[in-house]
């Protein structure tokens, strides 16, 4: 893990948005590639004179995640459920997952796809359901921006939060792409991003709440006579 981290954030440090796309594309695939160690350091990097800006990684971020999420939506599309189930253990998904992520979009369908780009596991596993069931592509693209620039912005924002802590000779250090302590990185990143995936987690738990208190008020009433 170590290796890939260098790795992904070689790629940030040397192909600039470029890398951004990428990477992102790839986490919102089928590759297990941590969104939370990708836009934060690009944010870093352009919040202290690299040469990208923060709303350029965070339209880079939320290009990458839609592109990743389009091919997995036509690849789910067109090659069916049974053979996702049956190979999809061999590209990180099994068939429990997959199945986990058709009963959440069952549950929420468009609401559903905008808030699972909050959410860890069901982010670059949404897109699988949602192309088999044959979902609108215009909605679940504009539902996949949506929810993509809003997680974007926040690792954004965490990424600024987490590049002010850090002291003159580790930012020259991080501009460089040598000799960056990887380390004090990620537990910055971690420290910082405690809170804000609580506020996301209340925010979701509370949606999927009123979903439910809807769907039973729902049911009283066409329960009635």
């Amino acid at each position: 893990m170590q290796s890939l981290i260098e790795t992904w954030f070689r790629w940030v440090h040397e192909w600039g948005y470029g890398g951004v796309v990428i990477l992102m594309a790839m986490e919102s695939s089928i590759f297990p590639v941590p969104s939370e160690l990708v836009v934060p350091p690009a944010a870093i990097l352009a919040a202290h004179g690299g040469s990208m800006t923060v709303p350029g990684v965070i339209l880079a971020g939320t290009f990458g995640s839609w592109l990743g999420a389009a091919i997995t939506y036509w690849t789910a599309l067109l090659v069916g459920r049974p053979v996702v189930m049956r190979f999809g253990k061999y590209f990180f998904m099994p068939p429990e997952k997959v199945e986990r992520a058709e009963r959440f979009m069952h549950r929420y369908e468009g609401g559903g796809i905008f808030f699972a780009r909050l959410l860890p596991v069901i982010r670059h596993l949404i897109s699988i359901p949602a192309g088999i069931i044959r979902m609108g592509f215009v909605k679940f693209s504009a539902l996949t921006l949506a929810g993509s620039a809003l997680w974007c912005w926040v690792l954004a924002v965490l990424g600024q939060k987490v590049g002010n802590q850090l002291d003159p000779q580790q930012m020259a250090a991080l501009q460089q792409g040598a000799g960056v302590d990887l380390a004090h990185l990620i537990h910055a990143v971690k420290q910082e991003a405690l809170w804000i995936i609580i506020a996301v987690a209340v925010v979701c738990v509370l949606y999927f709440v009123a979903l439910r208190l809807t769907d039973k008020k729902k049911s009283r009433v066409d329960s009635r006579p």
